[in-house]
């Protein structure tokens, strides 16, 4: 088997990234019956409900816990960037959207500034703490029944 096969029927790889296709695409059907838009940035966007970022790791997490242990090294290491990705998506990211939020109300205020903005900047960067937990629950079960 060459290199590119092996890496195509790892499990630890191919699940995760289906697990982040999945959310992603259904992140794109929701908005598209809830607005009736079709939003391909979506696709590869980050915020909403779930969280992939949470689904992916956490499926990689406890892919390596089945497989290697869960008193393994390699576990340990899944699980500390677990938490690492789900603070980062739940506070820093999440942070950002909301300066991103305001800054854009105060550059959109008539007579409040003179700034020329050529385009909005993005506010959907991070996830509710419930978005967070409802990724990490479904990366779970995918990576126990995976």
């Amino acid at each position: 088997m060459n290199d590119f096969q092996k890496i195509v029927t790892n499990k630890f790889i191919y699940v995760p990234l289906l697990v982040w296709f999945c959310i992603q695409t259904f992140k794109v059907i929701y908005e598209l019956i809830t607005t009736k838009k079709f939003n391909f940035k979506r696709i590869i966007g980050a915020g909403g409900m779930p969280s992939s970022h949470s689904a992916v790791v956490t499926t990689l997490a406890t892919l390596i816990g089945r497989y290697d242990g869960f008193n393994s090294s390699e576990f340990a290491l899944a699980l500390i960037f677990a938490m690492v990705v789900m603070y980062d998506a739940a506070g820093v990211r999440r942070a950002a959207g909301k300066q991103a939020h305001l800054l854009n109300k105060i550059v959109e205020t008539p007579g409040l500034t003179n700034v020329q903005v050529q385009e909005r900047l993005v506010e959907v960067l991070g996830h509710t703490p419930l978005q967070v937990i409802v990724g990490a629950t479904i990366g779970i079960i995918v990576g126990l029944v995976a």
